[in-house]
Order: C-alpha cells, then structure tokens, then sequence
C-alpha cells in the first residue's frame, strides 16, 4: 500500500468465505516452501522447523468434534504476521500426525475456519482476500463497533460448521512473543452465543475456547544481523554510528545500550517534531534516579503515543476510550469510513468538484491515519522487556519495531522487514476452557451473562500468558 491515498475509494466490500477442499489441498502442498521463503526467497530467512507441544489435546478434540459431542474455538497467540501459516501446520501436519500415533481416526480436512483482518487484503492485495476465503477465512473490520456480516458469519460457523474456528483474541500482532497483549472480549462472546445457540437447537455438544500459544526463535542466534540492523537504524535517524567501549562489557549490554541511545534519540526527536510542528505542550520529563533510564523513556513514548494518538482523534472526532490498542481500532475504522466511502454510491458518476473534496478528504485521512500507525507498533513494548531475558529474540524485536517507525516515516506503511535468520516455532496447546458450563450459570441474568463474557476474557488471558511462560 502506498504511503499516501491520493483518491477517494470505494467502500470495502464484505468477503463471504467459500471454502473449498481442493484450494486447501493445494496450499497443503506448498505450504513448507511457503514458510521457509514467505516473500523474500533469496534471503537465507524463514521458519523451518515447527513444534507443538499437547498436540494430542487437539487429536482427542477434533475427533470428539468430527463424532458431533463437542465444538470449539482456537484462540491462538498473535506476536507476528507468520502465525496463521504457523498454525496451519500444526493443524495440517503435526495434529495428523499425532492423532496416527495415538490411534485416534480424524477425517479430512483437519482444519478450520479463521478470522482475518480485512485491512490486510489493501496492502497485500485482492488476491489474498480471494485465497483466504477459499480455504475458509472470514474477514472482519476490527474497529467497527458491531461489524455484522463478519459477527453473523462467525457465529453460525462456530455452531454449525463442520470445521471449528479460529481467532487470534489479541486482534492484531503486538511483535512480542514474551507479551500477550490485552484480549477482546469478541472470542468469549461468540462461545457464549455458540452455547446459546446450541441450547436453543436442542443439541448437546459442550463448547471448548482452546488456548493455544506461539514462540518464535532463532536456529542460531543473528547477533551479527542485529549489530547490522542496529547500525542502519542509527544511520538512518541520523544518529552516529558509533561503538561504545567494549572494555569490560557484555555483548549483550553493548547491543542494549545502542538500542537505549537509539531510543531515546528517536523519541527527543520526535518530541520536538509534535512541538513545533503541532503545538503541542511536552515538557522535559526529568528521572528522579539514573539507575533506570528506560522506564523514563518508557514514560516519554507512552506519552508521545498519546500525544498522536489524541491529535488523529480530534481530527476524526473520536473519543479517547480504553486503551492504546482500543484507540487504535476506533481511529482505522474512522479513518477508512473517510476514504472508502459507502455514502458514495459510484465515485466515477461525481462531478469533479464532488469528486476533488472526497479525494481532500481521503488524503487527509490516510495522512492522519500514519499518527494512529506510528502508535500502533509500540502498544507492547515495556520498560524491562529486554532486561528480564535478554535473548536474541528480544534483541530483534525490539529493534524491527523501531525499524517499522523509521520506515514508516520515510518509505511506506507497511515496509518489508529485514529478515535476521532462520526461524523456529513452538506451538503450545493449553487445557481446553468450557464454555458451556459458564453460560448455564449465567443464565436468565443478563448481568451475569455480561460478567461471565468478561471473566471468561480474563481466564483466557491469563491462560495464555502462562502458556508463554512454559
């Protein structure tokens, strides 16, 4: 997707899932060769190996599924933009597999229904919205308030279909294998409908949320890539590319003090850049000690996300509710109702003066929009994420989400990110949470239904976060 829209477009429309076994079948072939090269085949970067962990959690459940005495829902971690592919092994390969071992019989296809952001079919194109919905994907605009078509869908899916589902609860990839980010409460919700609508059935199948967790890691540590992507990152801002002695100094401490140097660099500038060019009041924020430094850079980059954020807010006229990432979502769906218009019955029928106050607006939108994304990329990032383990993995996390700033800035909205190296997956299965039982405590309360939504919400996070722990 370019940086900029320079026109008006039309509205998006909803992309109905019309799964077929053969498409699947197909993906299924080349799926290995999919993972290893993603879009960069020359470069010596991919996933190569995937593992899971409690795989036959999912072999007993799929067979219980397929038998018609349960449904369920995958709620899968979300850290990068390689996960669906990852969870489409487990699913195609190691759960067979397992299931053979165990003597469990599974029919095909072992699959299942997914939801996608539909923001994704702009910057990687109509194709993929074509591919994803032949191998049962639905997508849905995850800042809609109630995006109908996609919730119908999911819904009946979820209850009907002779596949489960699967959503990522986080909503969108935080660049953290080592954080969950805040769960939505849409997952919860469509297993207490799907319960609801069982009941209502007359069928008895018990509903299962199933937690499922996703690490990547480095075959071989790329310490000498990071080193590399730090330094271009340093020449890029502007910053002097400089070593800092090395006397008496972990390597490890060398790359964090670059990334603190870097950090705090970007973020004074970008401080002086919302100052003077925005008018914004952002007074110098002083440490009371200087034995924690990152939490006072912590502290300025929550407030320049803030700052960004508040400024795409007033232009769209939205309310600052919830947290970063509620923000976020509110602000794209605004932004994308003021650039594919669906006031707009046929662009092209416009006069042309019509036609050049839309394309203002559309610009201006999409320009606005780069403040909301530039917040985007931090909602994860913590004060001692590196310290607590610094790993590798970290290391490059850390430093691709500064890269996705700097690039943002002065290429593109989405660029392509260096890969550091070969990469591995770890893919966790997690006790199946029952849905039924709580919506039969619930019932005949709406309060108590909203309250059972909710802790279901914080039982699901907390599943998650220890399944990352292990």
């Amino acid at each position: 997707m370019p940086k900029l829209i320079h026109s008006t477009q039309p509205p998006l429309k909803f992309i109905p899932q019309r799964f077929n076994p053969i498409f699947l079948k197909i993906f299924y072939w080349f799926l290995p060769f999919v993972l290893r090269v993603r879009t960069r085949p020359w470069l010596p970067a991919g996933i190569v190996r995937i593992e899971a962990q409690n795989a036959e959690i999912l072999a007993q459940l799929y067979h219980r599924f397929q038998s018609g005495q349960v449904r369920f829902l995958l709620a899968f971690r979300h850290p990068e933009v390689e996960d669906p592919l990852s969870m489409l092994y487990l699913l195609s390969r190691i759960v067979p597999n397992v299931a053979r071992k165990e003597g469990i019989f599974l029919k095909y296809p072992v699959h299942s229904h997914f939801m996608y952001e539909r923001g994704m079919t702009l910057w990687a194109g109509n194709w993929l919205g074509w591919l994803f919905s032949r191998v049962g994907g639905v997508p849905i605009r995850r800042g809609r308030r109630v995006d109908r078509n996609a919730i119908q869908m999911a819904r009946d899916l979820f209850a009907n279909a002779k596949m489960p589902i699967a959503i990522a609860p986080e909503g969108g990839t935080n660049g953290h294998s080592g954080i969950v980010s805040p769960l939505e409460p849409g997952v919860a919700q469509l297993g207490f409908w799907c319960a609801e609508d069982l009941h209502k059935a007359n069928r008895d199948e018990t509903v299962f949320i199933v937690p499922i967790a996703i690490k990547y890691s480095y075959v071989q540590p790329p310490w000498k890539k990071i080193d590399w992507l730090l330094s271009k990152l340093e020449a890029d801002s502007g910053l002097p590319v400089e070593e800092i002695s090395q006397t008496g100094i972990e390597p490890t401490e060398i790359l964090y003090q670059r990334i603190i140097r870097l950090s705090a660099y970007l973020i004074t500038e970008m401080e002086e850049f919302y100052r003077r060019f925005y008018h914004q009041d952002l007074p110098e924020i002083v440490a009371e000690s200087t034995d924690k430094p990152n939490e006072v850079l912590i502290t300025r980059l929550h407030r320049l996300m803030d700052t960004a954020l508040k400024l795409a807010e007033q232009y769209f006229g939205v309310q600052a509710q919830g947290n970063f990432i509620d923000r976020c979502r509110r602000l794209e769906e605004a932004g994308w109702n003021y650039i594919y218009r669906e006031d707009i019955s046929d662009i092209n029928s416009l006069p042309p003066f019509k036609r050049g106050l839309a394309d203002w607006v559309a610009q201006e939108a999409d320009l606005r929009m780069q403040q909301m994304r530039i917040a985007e990329s931090f909602v994860a990032v913590t004060a001692d994420y590196i310290q607590k383990q610094p790993t590798a993995e970290r290391f490059a996390e850390t430093a691709l989400l500064m890269f996705d700033l700097l690039s943002r800035i002065k290429d593109s909205t989405l660029p392509g990110r260096p890969r550091l190296g070969w990469k591995q997956a770890l893919i966790t299965v997690g006790e199946p949470i029952s849905v039924t039982e709580r919506w039969l405590s619930s019932q005949g309360n709406r309060q108590a239904a909203r309250q059972g939504v909710t802790d279901l919400t914080k039982d699901l996070q907390v599943a998650l976060e220890n399944l990352i722990q292990e």
